[in-house]
């Protein structure tokens, strides 16, 4: 399935803006520290590439590999 750069970005985005509540909900982080985590791991680095597919899943999805990541040192 082909989507434009326009909609990946902002599917990409819808994305990040839920691992980031999640982990302020979730786990308490404050919004700097989400922020952080989100933008220097390893599932932003993939996210950030299109061919993954990645952006493709829901954010649950995507979520538990960054807790995975996070969480489990993954």
């Amino acid at each position: 399935m082909n989507v434009s750069e326009t909609e990946y970005q902002n599917m990409k985005e819808n994305i990040v803006k839920d691992l980031i509540s999640r982990l302020i909900d979730e786990r308490g982080y404050n919004m700097q520290k989400a922020f952080d985590a989100v933008y220097n791991s390893r599932v932003f680095e993939k996210l950030s590439n299109p061919k993954t597919g990645l952006f493709f899943q829901s954010s649950g999805y995507v979520y538990s590999y960054l807790s995975e990541e996070l969480f489990e040192g993954a």
